[in-house]
């Protein structure tokens, strides 16, 4: 276990380093009794296999596991805790069987489900790869979501649109500095709970907030994502942008100003930061500038000059030539 934070705890825990006689009686106690308070039984024949990374927010636990066939439930006796949050759980696989207050459901490929951890509770699983599941207080969802249990046990189809966001939002949580303070872990909370709210069917006052606000923000994260991850697509537009997001491009273009910046002023300095990475690296020396630039997204070379020395007050051959001088130095200092 490893925390950052009294308000931003990393859990890891994993059966791969543990013997196979011990993983069951270890797996109920550190992660069954103390994280998600479930009793784990193995399914029979099948060898434990548990790999789980939990990250605790203010009033928000997300939690992403690998998991072979098993039954977990919510017993009596732990029920005596009086945990009452709710957990929305996501899997990739179809066929968990999933029991609660006299309702069953059998979930579908990439659906979602919400269940109660008040009451006795049985989930029958099949191996899961990349789940994700989202406990959250149950008091602070129910005042955004009018009649919160009458959705437990319903199926979120896996097309939702929230769902589909609010995926792509956790997702970029470990590649970005979206929890370094506590002004920011205090966003992503309310971020969270709007997306979660809208998958569900929120109050009118509430689905106006999450739109104003989750929405947006996970909206403009998906986009920042994609052109992050396609720097080098000359054909980069606020047009496909929008057709890909299912979004107008002037909304596209009131994201980036909703903090103070413009589409085309994030993508040219998403570029010139690689561009600056790529230089200094000296595993890429033998390359060329004009290569790099093109790597980069530019195809023009005496834009890129001017724009990279605009953002840096130095050439791309004198960043290139302090990283070779560094990289002989230190070479010669060992």
């Amino acid at each position: 276990m490893t925390a950052s934070q009294d308000d931003n705890l990393l859990l890891r825990f994993s059966t791969d380093e543990l013997p196979e006689r011990d993983r069951l009686a270890v797996t109920r106690e550190v992660y069954g009794r103390l994280t998600a308070r479930l009793d784990i039984e193995p399914a029979q024949g099948v060898a434990l296999h548990f790999r789980v990374a939990a990250r605790v927010l203010p009033e928000l636990t997300i939690c992403s596991y690998s998991r072979s066939p098993a039954i977990s439930k919510r017993t009596r006796e732990l029920l005596a805790d009086g945990n009452d949050d709710v957990i929305l759980a996501m899997s990739p696989t179809a066929g968990n069987m999933v029991s609660q207050v006299g309702r069953e459901l059998v979930t579908g490929v990439g659906d979602a489900t919400l269940f109660s951890t008040a009451d006795l509770t049985s989930i029958k699983s099949v191996s899961m790869p990349h789940c994700l599941n989202i406990s959250l207080r149950r008091g602070r969802l129910a005042s955004m979501v009018p009649g919160l249990e009458d959705r437990f046990l319903r199926p979120i189809p896996r097309d939702t649109e929230a769902l589909q966001l609010l995926k792509k939002y956790i997702g970029l949580f470990e590649d970005r500095q979206s929890l370094a303070t506590p002004g920011l872990r205090h966003l992503v909370v309310n971020h969270v709970y709007d997306l979660v709210a809208l998958a569900l069917g929120p109050t009118h006052d509430a689905a106006e907030t999450a739109n104003g606000r989750g929405v947006r923000a996970a909206r403009l994260n998906a986009i920042k994502s994609e052109i992050v991850n396609g720097l080098n697509r000359r054909e980069m537009s606020v047009a496909g942008l929008a057709a890909r997001h299912g979004v107008s491009p002037r909304y596209v273009q009131m994201l980036f100003e909703s903090e103070g910046s413009t589409f085309s002023r994030f993508l040219l300095d998403k570029r010139l930061e690689r561009a600056h990475r790529m230089l200094s690296d000296p595993l890429l020396a033998a390359g060329s500038i004009s290569s790099i630039a093109y790597e980069a997204g530019f195809s023009d070379l005496s834009y890129f000059n001017r724009a990279f020395r605009r953002r840096y007050g130095e050439t791309p051959s004198d960043v290139r030539s302090s990283a070779g001088r560094g990289d002989r130095d230190q070479s010669q200092g060992g």
